[in-house]
């Protein structure tokens, strides 16, 4: 078993504070820019970024689907980090600054691999189609902060 990690980034045409405030409402505009891989999203807690406790199923391959339950901290500022309650599965995302008006948007998972074979085709398979995943998610993002 090794750890595996998945990370996406992307610049911004907005400001850092909206990017930030877009991806911790989890109420309302988290979940107009999931792509088709999420479903069944459910806000069980909170809704706006520390204290949330949100649940969605992620569809990452055609015969991969993870059930996630997340429980969200914001531990810095321009940080969120969600923890799935249901696998070792963390996800981070960081939001800083990269000039005037705009925001680089960086996105790392990582989580506890499998072992042997399986974990040799996760390590190489899982982040490239991980981070298409969210590179979807900071597109919608982009459209949607970019208006």
């Amino acid at each position: 078993m090794g750890q595996v990690e998945a990370i996406t980034q992307r610049e911004i045409a907005a400001d850092p504070e909206d990017v930030f405030d877009a991806l911790a409402d989890y109420n309302g505009t988290r979940r107009q820019l999931l792509p088709e891989h999420f479903s069944e999203y459910e806000v069980r807690e909170g809704g706006d970024g520390k204290g949330t406790l949100v649940h969605w199923k992620l569809q990452a391959t055609s015969k991969r689907v993870r059930d996630c339950l997340l429980e969200v901290d914001e531990p810095t500022d321009g940080q969120l980090v969600e923890k799935d309650r249901n696998s070792s599965m963390v996800t981070t995302w960081v939001v800083t600054p990269a000039g005037e008006r705009r925001a680089k948007v960086v996105v790392t998972t990582t989580w506890q691999g499998a072992g042997g074979i399986g974990g040799f085709f996760e390590r190489t398979f899982a982040p490239k189609g991980l981070g298409r995943i969210y590179d979807a998610l900071l597109a919608n993002l982009a459209a949607h902060l970019e208006k």
